[in-house]
């Protein structure tokens, strides 16, 4: 099988190890079965051996290393043609020395072993690829689409956009889209990582991959199958594989420059004794075959690429979606985050914080006038009052002869009175104001929220007053002050809000949730420019948005982590690590994964270098033997990716313990 053939087969190209060239296919069941063929004769040619049939167990040892050979000589071959020596060509000559000195068993464990190494790699790139292939199955392959009047199941390929699909309850969503007839809780774990199903109504979009609960639900397709979020993050959880991190570039370099050397290395050792010092030729020939053995750098170059890819992995089961093993890195070592504060760390939408009476009125008094002006407004801070009569239950009228005054207030009748809703400066321009209500007023926007005074507006005999005060704002999101606890454990050591709100809202924000510094009064520029001054002063930097209006100051920060990216396509192409869904509490636990990765890599290294070490001073002393030297290279792999693969089984911790 070509070389170029393999990659195709493996959707990236980390198995020509720049110079280690561990390059048999590994799904290929040829190469499966010489690997049994050659353990079941090795094991013979042992036994054999140790019952005294001396030429019976070399032959059995001499068909095992042919059978084992399969795997090895073609890139051995293509090594040497190539004149770039590779752990293939390494083996191959250890093998042969081994075979020139008679010392046909330990040819045909090396051969064996070798074989078994290049099975695992083969195992552990599989099975960290094979987490992203099971992201594909998520998806259904056929909807049930509504044509000409009647139902029928069709493949999720031939569903134009605009096409009414039905879902039945307990199916999964086809394609995304938005709900047109039913309601139901839709549990969105496979795209989002949250774990609480979300109730769905019509007008809501739904994801294709997503689990429909109780109730069936028809849905207007928005997307065709190839366009779809989900389809969108199994691409760039592609990309994100393909795209070597900084700490694999070191390896395969060092891996590049090492094995050459090492190939030198041996061949001193071979002639160098016996030529200059009369050693003799089998023992030198012999402790130069362990060296290549040892020297193989296989655990060293396999260690990274399976840890970024059981890194991403981790994140994208968690709803974090991270383009690149760079990027995972680069959170590892985050020293500093930016947050924008409107859709973040906030809800980014109005709600009352707060109904104040005055006089003999009372707080539902205020509402049912204030609600009865402003059901005619499509005003942010009118909807919030309607919204919030509604949730306490308040009935209320329609106003009649309702008037709108741009911005400031409105006003209508109600029961046959000429009531008003307006802000501070309406309310001083109808002469109702007085010192009390002024000091109210302050009280309220010093907290950086917005006022609505609600009052009798004066006309013929009426001096007119105001019967009460309700004060709107962005409420902070349930889980910000735990998720900034969180980002502060896992040890980010300075937190800074940037937003265009002014600077006194940001403040207030910032004190309620434990944000380190705010800064207000921000156009999109100053962002960027708040982004450098962090770079300057940490390094690292990560900025959080909802990728929109902040994508120049993501785009200028190390990683730009964009929230709720699930609805929105702006925000999965110009972040580095989009989270799907809208939980600041997963940025903290993509750092603490990025750790553990950084972590886990950096182990590795050390470990499988270290081991080298070792034996290379064991071996040219003459303390090691070709059987310990191939134990030791197996075991290492063996070890580094079952230590890469600890990070697959994660635990999907939802909340950290605060």
């Amino acid at each position: 099988m070509s070389h170029h053939h393999h990659h195709e087969d493996h959707g990236h190209d980390h198995c020509d190890h720049g110079g280690c060239g561990c390059d048999h296919d590994h799904g290929n069941p040829w190469a499966d079965r010489s690997l049994w063929l050659a353990g079941i004769l090795t094991a013979a040619g042992l036994g054999l051996r140790w019952t005294g049939f001396e030429p019976a167990s070399t032959a059995a040892f001499v068909v095992a290393i042919v059978a084992g050979g399969w795997m090895l000589l073609p890139g051995a071959w293509r090594a040497l043609l190539a004149l770039r020596p590779n752990i293939n060509l390494l083996m191959a000559i250890a093998v042969a020395g081994a075979a020139i000195i008679g010392e046909w068993a330990e040819a045909a464990t090396v051969v064996l072993l070798f074989g078994v190494a290049e099975w695992l790699e083969g195992w552990a790139d599989r099975r960290a690829h094979r987490a992203t292939a099971a992201l594909l199955e998520v998806a259904p392959d056929s909807a049930t689409v509504c044509r000409d009047g009647h139902y029928a199941d069709v493949p999720v390929d031939t569903v134009r956009p605009g096409e009414t699909v039905a879902v039945r309850s307990g199916m999964k969503i086809p394609l995304d889209g938005v709900v047109v007839t039913g309601e139901s809780p839709v549990n969105q774990a496979p795209i989002t990582g949250e774990s609480v199903p979300v109730d769905k109504a019509p007008g809501d979009p739904v994801f294709a991959g997503t689990i429909n609960g109780g109730g069936a639900l028809e849905i207007r397709v928005s997307k065709a199958a190839g366009d779809t979020t989900l389809a969108r993050i199994i691409r760039l959880v592609q990309q994100a594989q393909e795209q070597q991190a900084p700490l694999q570039r070191f390896v395969d370099r060092f891996a590049h420059y090492y094995t050459p050397l090492v190939t030198v290395l041996a061949l001193l050792v071979f002639l160098a004794p016996p030529l200059l010092f009369g050693g003799e030729w089998a023992v030198w020939l012999y402790r130069a075959c362990v060296l290549l053995i040892i020297a193989c750098p296989c655990a060293l170059v396999i260690s990274t690429p399976v840890s970024i890819v059981a890194g991403l992995t981790a994140l994208t089961r968690r709803g974090v979606l991270v383009k690149g093993g760079a990027h995972l890195e680069a959170i590892g070592k985050l020293r500093a985050l930016a947050v924008d504060k409107t859709g973040t760390v906030t809800e980014g939408r109005p709600r009352v914080q707060d109904v104040q009476s005055l006089g003999t009125a009372k707080a539902e008094d205020v509402l049912r006038i204030a609600a009865a002006i402003d059901v005619h407004s499509a005003h942010p801070l009118a909807k919030a009052i309607v919204e919030h009569a509604r949730e306490r239950g308040v009935i209320f009228p329609r106003a009649d002869k309702y008037r709108a005054h741009g911005g400031r207030g409105a006003e209508g009748r109600i029961d046959g009175h000429a009531w008003f809703v307006g802000n501070h400066h309406f309310t001083h321009g109808l002469g109702v104001c007085s010192e009390t209500i002024e000091r109210r007023l302050a009280a309220i926007e010093e907290q950086g929220l917005s006022v609505v005074v609600v009052g009798h507006r004066p006309h013929d005999d009426c001096a007119g007053e105001v019967i009460g005060i309700i004060a709107i704002g962005d409420s902070v999101r349930s889980d910000a002050a735990d998720a900034i606890r969180a980002l502060h454990a896992a040890g980010v050591a300075q937190i800074v809000m940037l937003s265009g709100d002014n600077q006194r809202t940001v403040d207030h924000i910032a004190r309620q949730v434990g944000i380190d510094e705010a800064h207000g009064d921000l156009l999109p520029d100053d962002k960027v420019a708040a982004i450098k001054t962090l770079q300057a002063r940490h390094g690292l930097v990560g900025m959080v948005g909802d990728g929109v209006n902040d994508a120049p100051a993501m785009a200028t920060a190390t990683v730009g982590i964009a929230m709720g990216a699930a609805g929105t396509d702006a925000a999965i192409e110009t972040a580095d690590i989009a989270l799907m869904a809208d939980d600041l509490g997963k940025i903290a636990e993509t750092i603490r994964l990025g750790r553990r990765t950084l972590g886990i890599i950096r182990f590795n290294i050390a470990f499988a270098v270290g081991l080298k070490v070792l034996f290379l001073i064991l071996a040219l002393t003459g303390y090691t033997s070709l059987w310990l030297a191939i134990m030791a290279d197996t075991g290492a792999t063996l070890l580094v990716v079952a230590n890469a693969l600890r990070l697959l089984r994660t635990p999907a911790t939802n909340r950290p313990a605060a």
